[in-house]
């Protein structure tokens, strides 16, 4: 009787064991971890850039800096890398050549884009516009420019919240007639920008 007795609390505790050494693990965070939640790349952000650009303008070849700020808002199609968005953008410019100066510029444009995790690669197009200012003999004119931008980039998240982009576009702004002691003037711009910066995605 005695024998059978601690037999079966041995046999009880063979398996009650395992059974409460799996409870403490879990219990104490040895368990498995939850998956990790996939990259999206929807919502909106704020950011800044600075760049470079060259072109254009009749005789003349401006080119200079720019940098200025921008704001966007990006969907990713649910369980799929496609990613479209619209942004606005406006830069400080310092872009001359001559007589002719470009003083800032702005775009607002569509974005499709293909998303690798952490890398969202996007082709861009829409409305560009910017602020000329034609000099001569030490007065000016100032005229608005109208036209339109294509051009691509890629942005990669640095964290859930920051991510750093370069891009590259081309821009036409069509022509403006400019006032001057020598006669009127007609001038567009077109041309190259490349420029970096970085986002804050809420």
């Amino acid at each position: 009787m005695t024998y059978r007795f601690v037999a079966g609390l041995v046999a009880l505790g063979a398996f009650a064991l395992p059974a409460a050494a799996a409870d403490m693990n879990a219990g104490y965070g040895y368990g498995y971890a939850p998956a990790a939640q996939p990259m999206s790349w929807t919502g909106f952000y704020i950011g800044a850039n600075a760049g470079y650009s060259w072109g254009s303008s009749g005789p003349y070849s401006p080119g200079g800096f720019l940098g200025g700020l921008q704001a966007g808002y990006n969907w990713q199609f649910v369980g799929s890398p496609f990613v479209a968005g619209v942004e606005t953008d406006f830069d400080w410019a310092g872009i001359s050549d001559g007589a002719y100066s470009l003083n800032y510029f702005g775009t607002v444009r569509a974005r499709l884009g293909f998303a690798f995790e952490r890398i969202l690669a996007y082709g861009t197009l829409g409305f560009a516009y910017g602020g000329g200012q034609f000099e001569v003999l030490g007065l000016s004119n100032n005229q608005t420019h109208g036209g339109w931008t294509i051009g691509a980039g890629a942005e990669f998240a640095l964290d859930r919240n920051w991510s750093a982009r370069a891009e590259y576009l081309y821009v036409d702004l069509g022509s403006s007639t400019y006032n001057s002691l020598i006669g009127p003037a007609t001038l567009g711009f077109d041309g190259n920008i490349l420029r970096g910066g970085v986002n804050y995605r809420f």
